[in-house]
């Protein structure tokens, strides 16, 4: 699988928003469905969004639903993560993959899925 990047973080305050972008190198994902993963120091990475190749439907980790809309870019083979209301625990590096949602919030990279460096997201009090 093609390795994508991650775009877009920063450093913002408390109830701050930021927008993620992740785009493949130049070719399309095969109409996978990609998701959006952090990670924080000695933790284990979490999925926390995941949409489809059409866009049509997302489903979201509930620690940042309400909160996070990822949408599809078809024309620049992208896919992107608007977070709003951000706070402390949003402190993290976040990554995109291709994904796959189990249900009940739970999302996992698809096997063999190959992770970029991530953008870091640090979120102030």
């Amino acid at each position: 699988q093609e390795q994508v990047r991650e775009s877009g973080g920063g450093l913002v305050q408390t109830g701050g928003s930021l927008r993620l972008s992740c785009t493949g190198p130049g070719r399309n994902f095969g109409e996978s469905a990609l998701g959006w993963f952090r990670q924080v120091p000695g933790k284990e990475r979490e999925g926390i969004a995941c949409i489809t190749w059409s866009g049509n439907t997302a489903w979201y980790a509930d620690s940042v639903k309400g909160r996070f809309t990822a949408s599809r870019v078809q024309a620049a083979n992208a896919v992107d993560l608007q977070m709003n209301s951000l706070n402390v625990n949003d402190t993290a590096t976040y990554y995109c993959a291709p994904c796959i949602a189990l249900g009940g919030g739970l999302i996992l990279p698809s096997s063999g899925a190959k992770w970029g460096q991530g953008t870091q997201v640090t979120v102030s009090s």
